[in-house]
């Protein structure tokens, strides 16, 4: 059995061999844009640099880790990941390899160029770790299940986990709390929550909360530096078609040429849209959002700060459910 000390050696080398970027990674990074017109050179950039300093980083390795006690009579756990970020499922991968487990892993279509390299890498360094960690089309037998997808997605998930110990996730979005005494610097970092892969991570920013009253201007011009995310052709075909119906069903709208701002109260947006909404307690809401079942993170003074969504700790699990702790305990 591979000790945890040797797991976390294994790990600290992965994030220095990421943060290199050698020849060979390069390719990689390549095939991985290839597969998946989403998936840019920078936001692939940003998913590793992201993994490699909040993740990857011995310290923070070894305190995370001292919460938790490795299991000795490993399980076999199915990991179904999503595929609408790079990397997106690394953090499960991590988990599930941190926890003694036996993995079998499902890689999403849109997302399996990184996470095969990534771990036929760890194997070349400790062919041990192949006894632990595979990558499988199907997830038969196993006796755990850690599922990501959508409210559809979820569904089937259910009927075909449901009967084990499982964590299944659907959809989440991110929201922000402005309160009009925001910064540039703190709006041009709010740009990135918004903006950064596209909107379509569960930690971008989708809606932003504003008190009445709310000038929309100073928003919309800094945001102005984003808008070379129109050169996107998918991403502009995002925002051609919702600007075609939202002027067609005379839907009040602001717009800068890569955003459409639109009033809704919704946390959920389209590609391209960014819904708002007005409050009048900040309290109030407060409560509304923490109650909620959509919100994975909320964004703003004295929660998580501008321009810091992407970054999650190895201890901000998603849903809020304790991924490690799940694993130690089956």
């Amino acid at each position: 059995m591979i000790t945890t000390e040797r797991k976390i050696d294994l790990l600290v080398e992965l994030g220095n061999f990421l943060q290199e970027n050698n020849t060979e990674m390069q390719e990689v990074k390549f095939k991985a844009a290839q597969a998946n017109a989403w998936f840019t050179e920078a936001h692939i950039n940003l998913a590793i640099n992201n993994i490699t300093t909040q993740f990857l980083q011995k310290n923070k390795l070894i305190t995370w880790m001292k919460h938790y006690k490795p299991t000795h009579t490993p399980q076999k756990v199915g990991i179904v990941m999503a595929g609408n970020i790079p990397l997106v499922g690394f953090h499960d991968f991590l988990c599930g390899f941190m926890s003694g487990h036996k993995l079998l892993l499902k890689l999403s279509t849109k997302d399996e160029v990184l996470l095969t390299y990534i771990i036929k890498l760890l194997i070349i360094w400790e062919p041990e770790i192949a006894e632990y960690v595979q990558i499988a089309d199907r997830l038969n037998g196993c006796d755990a299940y850690i599922a990501t997808g959508s409210n559809n997605t979820a569904r089937y998930f259910e009927q075909y986990f449901g009967k084990q110990p499982h964590i299944i996730r659907k959809n989440r979005t991110s929201v922000a709390i402005i309160d009009g005494a925001e910064s540039e610097a703190e709006l041009l970092a709010l740009g990135e929550d918004v903006y950064f892969y596209y909107g379509l991570g569960c930690r971008n920013v989708s809606q932003i909360c504003v008190p009445k009253e709310y000038d929309f201007v100073p928003l919309l011009n800094t945001f102005n530096k984003y808008n070379y995310y129109a050169d996107l052709n998918k991403y502009k075909n995002n925002y051609d078609y919702h600007l075609a119906i939202y002027l067609l069903n005379r839907v009040p709208y602001m717009s800068n040429e890569s955003l459409l701002l639109v009033e809704n109260a919704l946390p959920f947006s389209a590609v391209s849209v960014l819904h708002y909404r007005y409050y009048d307690d900040k309290n109030a809401l407060l409560y509304e959002l923490k109650q909620s079942t959509d919100i994975q993170t909320i964004i703003g003074d004295g929660f998580t700060p501008f321009g810091e969504s992407q970054q999650p700790a190895l201890n901000d699990y998603p849903d809020g459910v304790d991924t490690m702790e799940f694993l130690i305990n089956l």
